[in-house]
């Protein structure tokens, strides 16, 4: 059955139907375990158009309803087929701010890839990656420079240079705003910097990213902390910032609460993270020397930052790496290939496991876990199903490191020391999802502070929704 696409065009989609994909260019696991460049390697030109022809065009794409961004992955993906790489790579700017890292670190099998309908039959289209290769194309073979109208003088403050504060900023300066950009850290990028590897996440592209957010006029003061007595969010408005915009993440890592979490060699999953993945130049001095591990670590938790630390452990020596995790692995947040690219790697996986006490070993150090086995209950009222402990089940794991990956909390500070703003649950900041307001007037937020631990391209989307209601506020 052939079919209209674009203006003047016929496919048949049952032939595509028949092509098999090629499949991502991941790296062996025996060669990618030693060192800690990129894990899967973007195709060429070729693989490119080929996988791009696989899609079938459906009415009403499946994919973009999936996308929270909204991306018009059928128009990209066709224009990809016919080599027109620069103007896909248009398409996704106009929806995306960073999509050569959403194409990267997006669950894709959760979202696009996963409702593609190529999946009732073989695999999905890997719309990811070829996010990932167009807008990267572009960098590589023209440049991508921000375009930037007349200055309109309105000043305004960004809080945070993560996901949600570059963003926010990268989208204010298109309209034409001075953007100061603070934060605690001596490098922007939040945690794309102090917390994705760079198996994950190249750090070459991350700060070409960012020089082309400061090349469009974005400033930048780094290790400064709002929210202390030196410098609050009304200092802010006194020093002439006519609007803020709040964008501080979630870091702050959960306890596990249990006896023997204070032994040396146990680590929470950002600061482990922080010492192993970011340069060193970027860090304060007691987080230059390195984490001594051991060959036995044991990760706790099992969401992407779980998955991290246990894929950095492999690559600094450690020859048995385990994770746990309380639930089953249909509950676990994040990534299913960054999990399957881990196993592959070494990586134990327990799931329905639960630490109760971290035990001491030789020199005063980690000696092992004791846990017990957990077991999914009946669903609640509300059609809930928890774990619950097995009685009796309880058994020892031997470690020489642990690392706690469990979740994170946003820091309260800045609910604390900002009059007017309301804030609830761990300090999380209440704001309006589709504008961003908070109850504090001139003041807007977006991200993981608003939402808890949450996908890079939520907090991307915050912080441009966040950026037009601060220019109409601004207008």
């Amino acid at each position: 059955m052939l079919v209209q696409v674009g203006d003047s065009m016929q496919i048949d989609r049952k032939a595509r139907m028949r092509l098999k994909s090629q499949g991502l260019l991941v790296r062996p696991a025996d060669d990618r375990v030693h060192d800690f460049n990129e894990t899967v390697q973007l195709g060429d030109e070729k693989w490119a158009q080929y996988e791009a022809s696989r899609c079938i065009h459906c009415y009403n794409p499946p994919c973009r309803q999936a996308c929270p961004a909204g991306n018009d992955i059928s128009r990209a993906l066709w224009l990809i087929e016919q080599g027109k790489f620069l103007e896909a790579a248009q398409v996704y700017r106009k929806t995306t701010t960073f999509p050569e890292i959403c194409g990267r670190v997006c669950p894709q099998e959760k979202l696009c890839e996963g409702a593609c309908v190529r999946n009732r039959r073989g695999d999905a289209v890997p719309t990811g990656a070829l996010e990932a290769f167009v807008t990267e194309y572009e960098r590589r073979t023209v440049g991508y420079t921000i375009p930037v109208p007349p200055p309109t003088g309105r000043k305004v403050a960004v809080v945070g240079g993560g996901p949600s504060g570059l963003a926010c900023a990268e989208q204010l300066v298109r309209m034409g705003h001075w953007v100061t950009i603070f934060d605690n850290h001596a490098a922007l990028g939040g945690a794309l910097t102090y917390g994705f590897p760079n198996f994950k996440l190249p750090h070459t592209l991350l700060n070409d990213i960012i020089k082309s957010i400061r090349k469009a006029g974005v400033a930048f003061i780094g290790k400064t902390m709002v929210g202390k007595k030196k410098k609050t969010v009304n200092d802010l408005f006194a020093e002439g910032y006519e609007s803020i915009f709040l964008g501080l993440g979630s870091g702050i890592d959960q306890s596990l609460e249990v006896p023997g979490e204070n032994l040396p060699g146990v680590y929470f999953a950002t600061d482990f993270l922080v010492r192993t993945n970011t340069e060193k130049k970027n860090l304060p001095a007691r987080q230059r020397i390195p984490p001594d591990i051991g060959t036995r670590v044991v990760v706790v938790g099992g969401g992407d930052p779980a998955t991290d630390c246990a894929r950095t452990a492999i690559r600094l020596g450690a020859r048995k790496v385990t994770c746990l995790y309380r639930y089953t692995e249909a509950e676990v947040p994040g990534r299913g290939h960054d999990r399957e690219w881990a196993e592959e790697e070494g990586v134990q996986f327990r799931y329905l496991t639960k630490p109760v006490r971290i035990t001491e070993g030789e020199r005063g150090r980690v000696g092992g876990l004791d846990c017990v086995h957990y077991e999914i209950g009946e669903p609640d009222s509300e059609g809930v199903r928890h774990p619950h402990p097995v009685v009796g089940s309880e058994f020892h794991i031997q470690a020489d490191a642990v690392i706690i990956a469990k979740g994170y909390y946003p820091d309260p500070i800045i609910g604390a020391t900002t009059p007017g703003l309301k804030t609830h649950k761990w300090g999380l900041i209440v704001a309006d999802s589709a504008t961003g307001a908070t109850s504090r007037f001139g003041v807007y937020t977006g991200g993981d502070i608003v939402t808890g631990p949450d996908m890079v391209v939520s907090a991307m989307l915050a912080g441009r929704k966040a950026a037009y209601t601060i220019d109409a506020y601004l207008s």
